[in-house]
């Protein structure tokens, strides 16, 4: 999700997601769940995937920029030690495979990228890292479904054969937060395409899969996956409340407004966030699907207290509720490392990975 290098057009959509944009099915499905069930008492559990994932972190603004380097992150070897290290055992590696590929049939990759990939791959399998690869900013695919649909299918044709013998600790997920015109029902129907092209040569990968309206917690019962296919992990991003994580966020109309927001741990706020979780676990259970909060994170423009208090509230209710997560993001403006002190910012840190 978000960064300094998000696009206007997507901050505007994501700024009215938390309060408006879920009152059909979703709303709908929210009204056939009981108070309880909705409720702040214990969290219920999700089901689980079986692989080593539990707390991880995005490797953001790299390769998911128009080139590697054009959002200021070029990714180290060391960055994939450092983030084993300190007690993660994920990265999620955003990519943006569309401005590397022929716009022509067959959709070529470029090879010179694909490698790129490959070392970053090889570097987190090698830290002892579960990676997952995503297709992110494919902004064409989403303002033109139909017009880019069969570029999306051959983009995933190639990344899983090209990938079919790594290990089971590398994971697939087939776009980052469909959104405009890819609708839920769009989306559906391309995701179900998608995933067929990647069963070819992938039978049992785990493979990553949200809702339409940027993966949105309150837009999963939008979501519509194949029954017969155990082999996927539902993913949900999580940035509510949206004026205090987007604050001051030069990429969101509005948002200088919302600066000096905090967050401060009130009853009110935190029950806020346990029903949004609870919501997304009561969903997962009535569908047998093990989730994943692919994203969560307040931008550098808010205080540091309410930063780290949201960080640590949202990581811990998550992991009550058996949800392993991913932090956006590891080295720009969310992040958790300063790359130019070459040191962990410890705070943000340590409400990530506390110490024993």
């Amino acid at each position: 999700m978000p960064g300094e290098e998000r696009l206007t057009r997507r901050a505007s959509a994501a700024a009215i997601c938390w309060s408006t944009i879920f009152l059909g099915g979703a709303l709908t499905a929210m009204l056939l769940l009981s108070p309880s069930e909705l409720g702040t008492g214990q969290p219920q559990v999700a089901p689980k995937i079986p692989r080593p994932m539990w707390r991880g972190v995005n490797l953001g603004n790299a390769l998911e920029a128009p080139y590697e380097g054009a959002w200021g992150v070029i990714l180290r070897e060391e960055y994939f030690r450092l983030i084993r290290e300190v007690g993660f055992d994920t990265v999620r590696i955003p990519i943006r495979w569309s401005a590397h590929a022929e716009a022509t049939p067959p959709y070529a990759i470029d090879e010179r990228f694909f490698r790129r990939v490959d070392w970053a791959i090889d570097q987190a399998l090698k830290h002892g890292l579960t990676a997952i690869i995503n297709v992110h900013h494919y902004d064409e695919l989403v303002a033109d479904p139909e017009g880019h649909r069969e570029r999306f299918l051959a983009l995933w044709d190639q990344i899983a054969r090209r990938y079919v013998d790594r290990p089971g600790t590398l994971l697939f997920e087939l776009l980052n937060e469909p959104h405009n015109r890819l609708t839920a029902p769009l989306w559906n129907q391309l995701l179900a395409q998608a995933l067929r092209v990647v069963r070819q040569t992938n039978p049992t990968r785990w493979v990553v899969i949200g809702p339409a309206d940027w993966n949105h917690v309150r837009s999963l019962p939008t979501l519509e996956l194949p029954k017969d296919d155990p082999y996927i992990l539902v993913t949900f991003h999580y940035y509510e409340p949206f004026p205090f994580t987007h604050q001051g966020a030069a990429w969101v109309p509005g948002s200088m407004a919302w600066l000096g927001t905090k967050w401060e741990g009130r009853q009110e706020e935190k029950q806020a966030i346990e029903r949004d979780l609870d919501f997304a676990v009561l969903w997962a259970q009535q569908h047998d699907r093990p989730l994943f909060l692919g994203e969560f994170g307040a931008y550098s423009r808010a205080d540091l207290p309410s930063r780290v208090r949201w960080t640590e509230f949202v990581a811990r209710q998550a992991e009550a509720r058996g949800i392993p997560w991913c932090y956006w993001e590891f080295c720009s403006g969310f992040g958790i490392y300063d790359p130019r002190a070459q040191r962990w910012r410890e705070e943000l840190l340590r409400a990530l990975i506390p110490l024993p």
